[in-house]
């Protein structure tokens, strides 16, 4: 139950990565939202890790690599934006 738990939670982050990539904007993505997620996720992978839970550690993992691309793309693309003329 929890694989599939984690499964499904953090296969909901992918359309917005595929998203905001295909699209280059991130515009309406806020950055205090992204950024404290990415923070959460990498605490409960944390403990994941602390408790030897694989289904907690596999889904922080993969959470972790998704969430992280949103952060990165938020700041990439905002970053490509202010220097355009």
């Amino acid at each position: 139950m929890g694989l599939l738990a984690g499964t499904v939670t953090t296969l909901s982050f992918l359309p917005q990565v595929i998203k905001i990539y295909k699209s280059r904007s991130a515009k309406d993505i806020s950055l205090g939202w992204v950024a404290s997620l990415t923070f959460g996720v990498a605490l409960w992978l944390a403990y994941g890790l602390m408790i030897g839970e694989l289904p907690v550690i596999l889904s922080n993992m993969v959470t972790l690599v998704l969430a992280g691309a949103i952060l990165a793309m938020k700041l990439w693309f905002e970053r490509a934006a202010s220097t355009r003329p």
